[in-house]
C-alpha cells in the first residue's frame, strides 16, 4: 500500500494552458477558475467562416460535431432548419437551439458515437457542417463552414509551458504545440500534457512528464484531468503524476 499523503506537506499548483481557439477558450477557463487553477489562454489557431451553401440532394437530418459550425455558419443556417439535429454534445446541442434549430439527439462528446445514434433512428442521409480540417466520417456529406488558422506566437511563446499543463483538445492541436514546444526549446519533461483521447495525445508525441487521457471526450471531463495534474503535494513540483 502506498504511504498517505503528508497532510503538512506544501500544495503547488500549476498553470494550465488553454489552447484551444475562441471563444471555446473562455468556457475551458472559466471551469478551470472554478476549480481552483490558474489558466493560461494562449489559442494555437483562430476559427474564421467560409462561404457554403446546401447541397443537392436530401437529407435525413443535421449532425453537428462542433459548436463553432453553429458559430460561423451565418445566414445559411435557416436553410436546414427543416432538419433535426443530432448534436455531438451538450455545448453544441445548446448552441443549436440559441440559432433556431430543433435538436433531437445529444450524443456523449464524440463524433461517431452521435452519428451512430442518427443510424440507430433510421436517419442514414446526415449532412454534417464542419471545420475544413476534419476526420471524415462514413456516409455523412461534409459542408465545410469555418477554417481552424494558425495564430502566428513569436519565437518563446511556449517558454510558459515549462512547470504547467497543457490541455489538448484535438491532435491538429496536439501535434502544433509539439512543434512550437521544440521550436522554443522547451524540456518536455518539464511539460504535463491532458489529452481529450488517446488519439490526440498520441497525435503530440513522446517524451512528456506524463501525457493521460480524459476518460471521456468532454471538455469537463478533460478539466478534471487537469486538476489531477496540476496539484501537487510533495512540496518540490516533482513530476509523479503517471503515465496515463
Amino acid at each position: 500500500m502506498a504511504p498517505l499523503a503528508d497532510p503538512r506537506s506544501p500544495i503547488v499548483t500549476r498553470p494550465v494552458l488553454v489552447l484551444r481557439p475562441p471563444p471555446g477558450d473562455a468556457a475551458t477557463a472559466t471551469r478551470l477558475i472554478e476549480a481552483g487553477l490558474q489558466p493560461i489562454r494562449l489559442p494555437l489557431f483562430a476559427a474564421t467562416p467560409l462561404e457554403w451553401r446546401r447541397p443537392d440532394g436530401s437529407f435525413d437530418a443535421l449532425l453537428l460535431t462542433s459548436a463553432n459550425a453553429v458559430r460561423h455558419a451565418g445566414p445559411g443556417l435557416a436553410a436546414l432548419c427543416d432538419l433535426p439535429v443530432v448534436a455531438v454534445g451538450a455545448a453544441t446541442a445548446d448552441a443549436a437551439r440559441a440559432a433556431g434549430l430543433t435538436v433531437a439527439v445529444v450524443g456523449g462528446g464524440d463524433a461517431e458515437t452521435a452519428s451512430a445514434l442518427a443510424r440507430a433512428r433510421g436517419w442514414l442521409r446526415m449532412l454534417r457542417l464542419a471545420g475544413r480540417e476534419r476526420i471524415p466520417l462514413a456516409d455523412v456529406t461534409d459542408v465545410p463552414v469555418y477554417g481552424a488558422d494558425p495564430v502566428p506566437l513569436p519565437p518563446g511563446a511556449l517558454a510558459v509551458a515549462a512547470g504547467a499543463v497543457a490541455l489538448l483538445h484535438s491532435p491538429r492541436a496536439a501535434r502544433r504545440f509539439a512543434a512550437l514546444i521544440d521550436r522554443d526549446t522547451v524540456d518536455r519533461t518539464a511539460v504535463r500534457i491532458a489529452a481529450l483521447s488517446p488519439a490526440v495525445a498520441a497525435a503530440a508525441g513522446e517524451g512528456w512528464a506524463c501525457a493521460p487521457s480524459a476518460d471521456r471526450p468532454t471538455d469537463a471531463a478533460l478539466v478534471a484531468l487537469a486538476a489531477r495534474l496540476a496539484i501537487d503535494r510533495s512540496g518540490r513540483g516533482g513530476d509523479k503524476a503517471g503515465h496515463g
